[in-house]
């Protein structure tokens, strides 16, 4: 998936000098631009896996970290608390949180506490207590918003030498959840494949029944409940009788976390969430089950929220959603709600905003308005990636996509013929069971007949839970690896063409930094292309700033050039 890079340098707080304890205190949205807690505050350690939407999770989790009082820090040696905001899309991913809290299992006795929050705690749930007994929370995406409520509950029952307590979330609502953001304030190790989108109508598929456990008492106006102690006292003792909260029972709930306390990591760009979960089911995607079902901000929300970050400084925003165009206004005035067309276009107009991305789109909520609000309005970005995963319609119907190669290349028509250029991305799956080499290939010929400016391929990799899991004819391994080798080799190809049809034209870009060992900026163009630019000393063009640069020469994933002076 396109863009998917993330910002992870280290920033401090506009317009205040922080101590070298507040180094990670980020740009702030609704968040005091200064440290008034004092030195024994309490610490926290945070580390991302996965995608822009774990990633911009996590920027809010810290902002309401931060505001309950807690301060971050840089290393897991250094925290009082240490959480893993995960991701399942892949078993790689997986397996990297339960490699990393085995690493950091030796400071549990050193008192630390450790949480694992997202998508695996919300796949693997109360079983991760079992692999890393160490871990005292447990909490997926879907209860984020209940993040105080747990981190007091947690801070109480271990604040009283609570032993052997075991809390899970007993009512609607009642979840926790957490970030981590090792060295520079967020570590992104996964990338864009926990952003696969999925299709199907949102009346099909079930979520699958609720994790459940003997629950006999709660916690008097807390909405939590103690586990029975008999059974609990019947397991073999393990890290000094650790404390277990869960939040795994919100994946049905219809809000979406909100916070006016976020901390961005970037003080030129921001993401805005506007519809959280899955509805769409595709065969080989866990997100409908980890993240939940859909559910949209309202859009005077997020027009606000847009607002207050131009208010801030920001010229660009990304709204985001596992399938970002299926959004659906909630705003109770009928007369008031926007379509996903008209939230983006209104985004797009808000004073100060210079450029406006959206990701990822669902080809089947995919509509000709989008195309239209493109062409009307200047300031919305002139990129769309909309993920394929295969050519072969034999192959999206196994997927469960619900459309068609024909009805996809609709959609790629409608943009191909728009006022401006668009540039287009995707995602494709390679190896998905019963795949043969027809199928292949139609996928191969629609690499051709698009023409993308960059494709993230996969390797199918079964997850649990989904169907796909349970089709036969799997395709072995090696014979994934090759045809990965050969769509990728057939997509170099063609965006060595694309790419070399802008040498000679001049492109606007947003400068993103410099790369002082090369001696060139880095940035990045509407198309979201990278382009690198060599600069006068006297001009010395800073982050956040805009510049147009003639581009000079080309390469498979990025472009070069010379500021216009």
């Amino acid at each position: 998936m396109a863009g998917s890079r993330s910002d992870s340098q280290t920033l401090v707080a506009r317009g205040s000098k922080l101590s070298a304890l507040a180094l990670y205190f980020p740009y702030m949205s609704g968040v005091p631009q200064s440290n008034p807690q004092p030195a024994a505050q309490k610490t926290f350690y945070l580390e991302t896996f996965g995608c822009q939407m774990n990633v911009h999770d996590s920027e809010k989790v810290v902002g309401t970290l931060l505001q309950e009082g807690y301060r971050q820090v840089e290393t897991v040696e250094q925290a009082d608390l240490v959480l893993y905001n995960t991701c399942s899309i892949r078993d790689k991913a997986e397996q990297k949180v339960f490699n990393r809290l085995s690493d950091y299992k030796k400071y549990k006795a050193q008192g630390k506490t450790f949480g694992v929050l997202g998508c695996v705690a919300q796949q693997e749930g109360e079983k991760i207590f079992e692999r890393a007994p160490y871990v005292s929370l447990v909490a997926g995406s879907a209860s984020y918003r209940k993040l105080p409520e747990m981190l007091r509950q947690l801070e109480e029952a271990e604040g009283k030498g609570a032993s052997s307590t075991a809390i899970s979330s007993a009512t609607e609502g009642e979840g926790f959840s957490t970030t981590t953001g090792g060295a520079p304030p967020f570590a992104v190790f996964e990338g864009w494949e926990s952003m696969l989108p999925a299709a199907s109508d949102s009346s099909t598929g079930n979520f699958p029944e609720k994790p459940k456990g003997k629950l006999v008492a709660q916690t008097r106006g807390s909405g939590l409940t103690t586990r029975d102690s008999a059974k609990t006292s019947s397991r073999k003792p393990v890290a000094d009788s650790l404390v277990r909260i869960t939040g795994l029972d919100d994946r049905e709930t219809d809000k979406c976390f909100e916070t006016e306390f976020t901390a961005r990591t970037n003080p030129h760009r921001g993401y805005i969430t506007i519809i959280e979960g899955c509805d769409k089911f595709c065969s080989y995607c866990v997100v409908p089950y980890t993240r939940g079902k859909e559910r949209s901000r309202t859009s005077q929300s997020v027009l606000a929220e847009a607002r207050q970050m131009a208010d801030l400084g920001y010229t660009e925003i990304q709204l985001l959603g596992q399938n970002v165009n299926s959004y659906k206004d909630s705003e109770g005035n009928s007369a008031k709600r926007k379509t996903f067309a008209e939230l983006l276009a209104a985004v797009g107009e808000v004073p100060g905003i210079r450029r406006v991305r959206f990701m990822t789109s669902h080809p089947r909520d995919f509509g000709r308005d989008i195309v239209d609000a493109l062409d009307a309005v200047p300031t919305l970005c002139d990129h769309v990636h909309l993920p394929v995963q295969s050519g072969s319609t034999r192959m999206l119907d196994a997927m469960q996509r619900l459309y068609t190669r024909e009805q996809y290349l609709e959609r790629i028509a409608w943009m191909k013929s728009a006022k401006r250029e668009i540039s287009i991305t995707t995602d494709m799956i390679v190896g998905f069971p019963g795949e043969t080499e027809t199928d292949f290939a139609e996928t191969l010929s629609l690499l051709d007949e698009v023409g993308y400016d960059a494709v993230f391929a996969f390797k199918y990799s079964p997850r649990p839970n989904t169907p796909s899991i349970k089709l036969e004819d799997a395709i072995p391994d090696e014979e994934k690896a090759r045809r990965l080798d050969v769509l990728m080799a057939r997509q170099r190809e063609i965006q060595i063409k694309r790419y070399k049809r802008y040498i000679g034209t001049t492109c606007e870009v947003m400068v993103e930094g410099k790369n002082e060992a090369r001696g060139q900026y880095t940035a990045r163009t509407t198309h979201n292309k990278t382009l690198n630019f060599t600069a006068p000393p006297s001009a010395n063009p800073k982050a956040g700033s805009y510049a147009k640069i003639l581009v000079t020469a080309s390469f498979p994933n990025s472009l070069a050039g010379e500021l216009v002076v």
